[in-house]
């Protein structure tokens, strides 16, 4: 059981508890936020209901899956307090198999002998191997235990299937400014928070919004501590003005704003995936805001170069071909230099890519070559294009009538190059933009000289000159 969480939901009067703490809602309709999973008949609603216990309409696991901060420990204890279960917490950094067999036959004799059943919350479940999941399933299949679970990674990767099968996923999301707003005056006001001990400017309202990044508790940890610099442990004499906040003091207790990055979670896909679909889309601001993100939060320059490498080929490709060249000098600068100088360097490779004009024919058209070769399209090399080093391979007819392409006006030889079974398909397609604006026109003639039979029909292409 979490004996600091209790204490601090049944004594809230208790000043020598963060503040964070002692202004956790007590049911749901305190719950500021996350009113998208919090409706009527939602899951965690129906669950919270006293009337959900026995029954088989009310979801018997839930998910939680969010960020640090929104809420995800507060809720599971509000279901079990709302619904009259008995609240039993596991972490899944400290507990073994051993753990979890214990609460769940605690949990089990409990609903047997006295029939009162039990939440079983499990925080940061994407820890736990899969043996330890394992072992909850009979009990959660069996509604011995109501399963609640609170992770920061996408249950997808980090719960195993049955597991997952059997349980209703909840995503909360971060706080929105609005909320956190919320947040701060009512633990300014109330006499369970700082009891209107302080007063705050709008402004350093906003800056304590903007380095919490969305989460409820360091936005509450950051108020407290603006407090304190200007209280400390002195009581406010009475008749006395009430000191304020401002935002030098929020930057006194703060210097960095929190960024919302886990190299190994969502968060690192996401943001990723932004800074590439952000290149592609030719918004360089926004470029520069995601490569900033990912810098602040001590991602590997070296990776962020290699995603840039590949941009230059996928998103420009054949419209800039140049591109590609500064995008590997820039990786290769990186690695040299490191960091800080090689943010720099990361991003001025980056805006190349995101001005450069933008195709994306060499990505489709490998992929086009690479299905037909897959589907077992692939056919006979031709023999004139066939190497010949030994007479037996020239007897083979290895080579014979093949045309150097030097030799014909524009380097271009009329001849047969694809195999018999592929004539005539085509898998690069180049647009109207950059360098590929004047590749289209030239390769259109070429294709019309290397598509054409000769006289004799016997599909080599022509003799003509291009």
């Amino acid at each position: 059981m979490t004996d600091d969480l209790f204490a601090a939901m049944d004594a809230p009067d208790d000043v020598t508890r963060p503040l964070a703490v002692r202004m956790r809602p007590a049911s749901i309709d305190d719950v500021v936020g996350q009113s998208r999973v919090l409706g009527e008949g939602s899951p965690l609603r129906r669950l919270a209901n006293p009337a959900s216990k026995g029954s088989l309409t009310a979801p018997s696991s839930i998910i939680l899956f969010g960020p640090p901060g929104v809420g995800k420990t507060t809720l599971a204890y509000i279901v079990a307090k709302q619904s009259g279960r008995v609240f039993e917490e596991l972490s899944a950094v400290t507990s073994g198999v051993k753990d979890v067999r214990d609460v769940l036959k605690r949990a089990h004799e409990r609903l047997v002998s006295e029939g009162k059943e039990t939440v079983l919350f499990i925080d940061e479940v994407h820890r736990f191997s899969k043996s330890q999941q394992d072992a909850l399933l009979p009990s959660v299949e069996n509604r011995d235990v109501t399963f609640i679970a609170a992770t920061t990674e996408n249950p997808s990767f980090s719960v195993i299937k049955p597991l997952l099968s059997r349980s209703v996923v909840v995503k909360l999301e971060s706080l929105e400014p609005d909320d956190l707003k919320t947040l701060i005056n009512r633990a300014i006001a109330s006499e369970h928070g700082l009891d209107n001990e302080i007063r705050i400017t709008d402004e350093a309202v906003d800056e304590i919004i903007r380095m919490a990044g969305g989460d409820a508790r360091k936005t509450l940890t950051i108020l407290e501590a603006a407090a304190g610099a200007l209280t400390g442990d002195k009581e406010r004499k009475k008749g006395a003005k009430r000191p304020i906040i401002t935002p030098d003091v929020v930057s006194k207790v703060m210097d960095v704003a929190t960024v919302r990055y886990d190299k190994d979670g969502d968060d690192h896909y996401d943001v990723i995936s932004a800074f590439i679909k952000s290149m592609r889309g030719s918004d360089p601001d926004a470029t520069m805001h995601y490569l900033a993100r990912m810098l602040r939060a001590g991602e590997d320059p070296r990776f962020i170069a290699r995603r840039i490498m590949i941009a230059a080929s996928e998103e420009v490709g054949m419209a800039a071909p140049q591109v590609l060249q500064v995008t590997v000098a820039a990786a290769q600068a990186v690695a040299m230099i490191g960091m800080p100088e090689a943010r720099i360097i990361l991003a001025e490779a980056a805006l190349a890519v995101a001005t450069a004009p933008k195709s994306n024919a060499s990505y489709n058209a490998i992929n086009a070559a690479l299905a037909d070769v897959d589907a077992g399209l692939i056919g006979q090399v031709p023999l004139h294009l066939r190497n010949a080093p030994t007479a037996l391979m020239k007897s083979w007819g290895n080579h014979e009538g093949y045309r150097y392409a030097h030799d014909w006006p524009g380097a271009v030889a009329p001849q047969q190059y694809m195999p018999d079974e592929l004539q005539g398909r085509e898998y690069y397609h180049p647009n109207d933009r950059g360098y590929e604006h004047e590749v289209k026109p030239r390769l259109e003639r070429i294709r019309k000289i290397l598509h054409e039979e000769d006289d004799n029909g016997d599909g080599r292409s022509g003799q003509r000159n291009a």
